[in-house]
């Protein structure tokens, strides 16, 4: 990831000697794709005789848009995908904390956005806005090492559709009129899913992530 990331800042800043000519980006079409790092939010994890906190490592996020520039707002649909380690597990209840903890969450999310852009005279726009949508949220099979040494199964594998919301501001950077570059950042929540539901083994979580984004936008 750290790789794409590079590749991309090179490619943004080899195209911004020619930002001071360049055209605004114009209004249209536009479809994009972007790549930054997922930073959850830890979590509550519930469940029958269970109250956890679960802790994230920082990961990847992922996605794509396609959607309309009307000048001074846009309207997008979204596709994303935000994957995050679960990092450390601390039970509440009988005051443990697991050691080498190997377990994931994914959340799939389909969104649809509005932005207001701040149009000016410089290349530079910025920009805010949010969008609402469902997501596929996920939970692997997790386990973790309990003080005493054994190896303790802690959650299992399951996933549940729920409610997905995100707000977030940023800047398009128009490198001509067709192409811009998106730097921003992303506030991306869910509401609580639930996970084998009819069986004793319920989990209910839900996740809040911070994101760093950087895109590429191409108008048609």
């Amino acid at each position: 990831m750290k790789r794409l990331l590079v590749a991309a800042a090179v490619v943004a800043i080899w195209g911004i000697p020619a930002m001071g000519e360049a055209a605004h980006a114009r209004p249209g079409g536009y479809f994009s794709g972007f790549l930054g790092v997922n930073i959850p939010r830890d979590a509550d994890v519930s469940g029958p005789g269970l109250a956890d906190q679960a802790e994230f490592d920082p990961s990847v996020a992922v996605g794509g848009t396609a959607g309309y520039d009307y000048g001074f707002f846009r309207l997008e649909g979204e596709i994303s995908y935000r994957h995050a380690e679960i990092g450390g597990v601390y039970d509440t209840l009988a005051d443990v904390r697991y050691r080498g903890v190997d377990g994931d969450v994914g959340a799939l999310a389909f969104m649809a956005n509005a932005y207001f852009d701040m149009e000016n005279d410089t290349p530079v726009t910025p920009y805010w806005g949010g969008g609402i949508g469902f997501a596929v949220l996920d939970i692997s099979d997790t386990t973790g090492i309990a003080p005493g040494g054994g190896l303790t199964d802690l959650y299992y594998n399951g996933n549940d559709t729920v409610f997905a919301y995100q707000a977030g501001a940023g800047v398009e950077i128009a490198l001509n009129p067709f192409i811009s570059l998106d730097l921003g950042y992303r506030y991306f929540g869910t509401s609580t899913a639930t996970v084998d539901e009819e069986s004793p083994l319920e989990t209910r979580f839900k996740l809040e992530s911070h994101n760093a984004l950087m895109g590429f936008r191409v108008k048609f």
